[in-house]
């Protein structure tokens, strides 16, 4: 159980009891964030007025010490299926006199929005790496051909740039990869059964040998430029032309030898600690 003070959960808020920055922008934002990310359903993420049995609270193993600790609880309880309602509570201005609040607004914001990030490999690591391997892929559909589009040309220049969102966007990925791994067998995060099956389709052994292939291949594109530089006397060589294959060539080497890497490094994840 959980309290709601905002009106949208049925709550009241009376004049002067929540500073303006809190109520209007600070726990609104965070609570949808809490919403959005981890399907938390409450509108009051920060509220202290909560019940909870103690078996349940001894099964979400928290870490946070500071402010980030009632929302790490939301969060867990949230990934481990428990069942969140919200009561509406009202609340009344603070009648302490010898000692102020203890809310620090940015230093306690941030720590929250820290939190969120770090339980939370998918909207860190993986859509983000999504979005930039997008851009990427669309940098080279307008770039390997020289498409023209309002009087602007997207050449050599704009592949150099599209590798680079496609190198960034993949390291992103296999970070979120590596942590909601890491967090599962720490016990920060349930067990996702969408990385077993991974696991299971792309193996230690596989992953090795799609990694040697799609380095070869890179390797392949710029022996290709290299035999056409021999064969000209180390001269100058048609740098639009040759840049199409050069620097695909860097990009299937370096993201194979990262899926060899990543592979290696996945394996390692996968074992079992001796108890």
């Amino acid at each position: 159980m959980q309290g709601c003070r905002f009106p949208s959960g049925g709550g009241t808020i009376e004049k002067g009891a929540m500073p303006f920055l809190h109520q209007y922008f600070g726990n609104p934002l965070l609570s949808a964030l809490a919403r959005l990310m981890f399907n938390v359903p409450v509108q009051d993420i920060y509220c202290g007025l909560r019940g909870f049995r103690k078996e349940h609270y001894l099964t979400l193993d928290q870490r946070c010490i500071g402010m980030e600790f009632a929302t790490e609880m939301m969060i867990k309880s949230s990934l481990n299926g428990a069942s969140i309602n919200e009561v509406p509570i009202t609340l009344s201005p603070d009648g302490r006199k010898k000692r102020g609040p203890h809310l620090r607004t940015f230093r306690d914001g941030w720590r929250t929005l820290r939190t969120f990030m770090l339980y939370s490999p998918r909207w860190t690591f993986a859509i983000p790496g999504v979005l930039l391997m997008c851009l990427g892929l669309l940098g080279y559909a307008l770039a390997l051909p020289s498409v023209s589009i309002a009087g602007a040309t997207f050449d050599a220049h704009t592949l150099l740039g599209a590798t680079m969102f496609i190198f960034v966007g993949y390291q992103t990925l296999l970070f979120s990869l590596f942590t909601k791994m890491f967090a599962a067998a720490e016990g920060l995060l349930p067990q996702d059964p969408r990385i077993k099956r991974i696991l299971e389709t792309v193996n230690l052994e596989r992953g090795l040998v799609l990694g040697t292939v799609v380095t070869l291949i890179g390797l392949g594109l710029i022996s290709v430029v290299l035999v056409e530089w021999v064969e000209s006397g180390f001269g100058t060589l048609n740098y639009p032309d040759t840049l199409r294959q050069v620097i695909p060539g860097v990009m299937f080497a370096v993201l194979g030898f990262q899926t060899i890497l990543a592979s290696l490094f996945v394996s390692i994840l996968g074992m079992r600690r001796r108890s």
